[in-house]
């Protein structure tokens, strides 16, 4: 939290410091008057605003790095979960003693095609896609494919306590 903090204090004073360059750019191409102040505060202010600008660029370029360094870490952790995943159902299907082509059949259903996707790309009927998956469901011991899915989600939830 305190790093949006920071990035939103940062851009309202980026907003500010870019505010007063172009307040100060248009003043000058309009010819417009205002009290005068000491060249000295005014070159201190075009300083700060320029300071300000190179700050935000700073921030931003931290902010940059720190997110790809979440990003990289999320997709590591994806990996390990999917890798994860993987073995407890190369684990489950050889408890299960799930033939070549059940194993197949099996990861399709689990990833969510439907029994004709998977019979295309198996380039087998439906009807032989329907008894491997029932041969599937009676050697994990479940009814269908919500179940199915549900023992894996169900032993990955609790890998980790």
């Amino acid at each position: 939290m305190n790093s949006q903090i920071l990035i939103g204090f940062v851009l309202l004073l980026q907003l500010v410091c870019g505010t007063f360059i172009v307040a100060d750019i248009v003043v000058s191409v309009l010819g417009l008057r205002f009290a005068p102040i000491s060249w000295q505060i005014y070159e201190l202010l075009e300083i700060g605003a320029a300071l300000g600008l190179v700050m935000g660029v700073a921030v931003a370029a931290i902010a940059i790095r720190q997110a790809r360094a979440r990003t990289a870490r999320a997709e590591e952790a994806l990996r390990a979960a999917s890798g994860a995943f993987m073995d407890v159902l190369e684990e489950r299907f050889q408890q299960w003693q799930l033939t070549p082509a059940e194993r197949d059949v099996a990861l399709f259903a689990i990833k969510g095609m439907s029994t004709a996707e998977i019979a295309g790309l198996r380039e087998t009927s439906e009807g032989t896609v329907k008894a491997q998956t029932n041969a599937i469901y009676r050697k994990a011991g479940v009814t269908g494919r919500p179940q199915l899915l549900s023992l894996f989600i169900d032993e990955l939830m609790n890998a980790g306590d």
